[in-house]
């Protein structure tokens, strides 16, 4: 038998070594060495906001086993940790959306300057804005439970403390809404007479003078029955009530005669006959109407007004009136611009005044010519109350003589 003997070294010292492996492997653990392999970062952002900030990770840590004389073996472990991004909600104030704008109803009450200031808000809201107007026609009560019902919109005078009670109960049922100031402060009586009247006969200055004979017998006519002739407030008005109550508080019921005239017109009329005959008139009157503006009155001498009084027995004067522009409550999300046009309304006594002024002087001139009178002359006052463009819009409306479709025939 023949045995084969190694010849070089080397492989004599090899196999030695792989002998003395193989003993250390029996009696020794093997060594571990751990490594961290990252993985790609998986995220998904549902919104990129402002948040707690948690990430998806994939970690793998790695084992390598090293045994001598076998192959290595890896131990992989997948460690996962899962952030949930919270979106926060943020309100975001957005335009209306686009498409037909609905008609905009207003309340045409039957006195002048409330239907100037009807006209002229018209004009902005249709030529300035593009939406469609109308008006209903009426008189205070029924036009304010039209208001509160929606059958019309924007009413551009709410006279308080008039319509006080039903104001206030509107205004807690949610039925209407304030937006600003009308024409401001104004005065109000039912009790005056042209200052020549007074001028003839000095001691008639107070309400209590009408019970003496003398100064009854004035204002009596046929039709009185030896009472002092009165022209009170137009039927359907608030302040026909309040008048009524008036009388009845300081004693007069015996000694005045209430007249209620069919409408505004009729009204004026009736003192502007008397003026113009210089003879004596006794009535209701207020600081906007036009023979106030334009005549010389003077108002008989009242209790001073106070809430105890007015709430009772109203045997007390007006306090000044506070004019409200009020809307219904859809017009807020319907027309904002036009809601916001209307809070810059500074349609004042003292403007008012120049637009009677100038109907005065012009014979048959109508609420449409005094409005188109007036946009045409105050451009720098009602350009502040809009924006740019509907600026610009109403005055080319104006330049082109553009009579707007919701005006009413006069």
């Amino acid at each position: 038998m023949k045995v084969q003997i190694l010849k070089k070294p080397l492989v004599l010292m090899a196999a030695l070594l792989v002998i003395a492996a193989l003993a250390v492997a029996c009696s020794s653990e093997p060594t571990i060495v751990e490594k961290e392999v990252p993985v790609e970062i998986i995220k998904e952002v549902v919104v990129e906001v402002e948040k707690e900030v948690v990430v998806e990770v994939e970690k793998e840590v790695v084992r390598e086993v090293m045994v001598p004389g076998e192959t290595v073996v890896v131990e992989k472990e997948v460690q996962k940790v899962i952030e949930i991004e919270k979106p926060i909600v943020v309100e975001v104030e957005v335009a209306p959306p686009p498409g037909p704008k609905g008609t905009i109803v207003f309340s045409d009450l039957n006195w002048a300057s409330a239907q100037v200031q009807n006209r002229i808000a018209q004009y902005i809201v249709e030529e300035g804005y593009g939406y469609p107007t109308d008006v209903v026609f009426g008189s205070t009560l029924p036009l304010f439970q039209g208001l509160r019902r929606g059958d019309s919109h924007v009413t551009m005078e709410i006279w308080l403390p008039n319509q006080d009670e039903a104001w206030m109960e509107a205004q807690s049922m949610g039925e209407v809404v304030s937006v600003g100031e009308s024409l401001g402060k104004d005065w109000q009586s039912a009790f005056v007479i042209p200052t020549y009247l007074q001028q003839q006969y000095p001691d008639l200055d107070s309400v209590d003078d009408l019970k003496d004979d003398q100064y009854k017998m004035l204002f009596e006519t046929a039709e009185t029955g030896g009472k002092a002739r009165l022209v009170s407030c137009v039927i359907g008005w608030a302040c026909e009530e309040v008048n009524a109550a008036q009388i009845t508080g300081y004693g007069l019921d015996d000694h005045v005669h209430i007249v209620n005239p069919g409408d505004g017109a009729a009204a004026n009329a009736d003192l502007y006959g008397a003026y113009e005959k210089q003879e004596p008139w006794l009535g209701y009157q207020w600081g906007t109407n036009d023979p106030a503006l334009v005549l010389d009155l003077v108002r008989l001498e009242e209790p001073a007004y106070t809430d105890e009084c007015w709430f009772t027995t109203k045997a007390c004067a007006y306090e000044d009136a506070t004019i409200l522009i009020a809307v219904h409550p859809d017009i807020l999300a319907k027309a904002p611009d036009v809601v916001q046009m209307l809070r810059a309304w500074d349609f004042n006594i003292g403007v008012y005044k120049e637009v009677a002024a100038w109907m005065a002087d012009n014979e048959g001139a109508t609420t449409h010519d005094a409005a188109l009178w007036w946009l045409n002359s105050n451009q720098g006052m009602w350009s502040d109350w809009v924006t740019g463009e509907a600026a610009a819009s109403i005055n080319a409306a104006l330049s082109s003589n553009k009579i707007p479709d919701g005006w009413p025939d006069e």
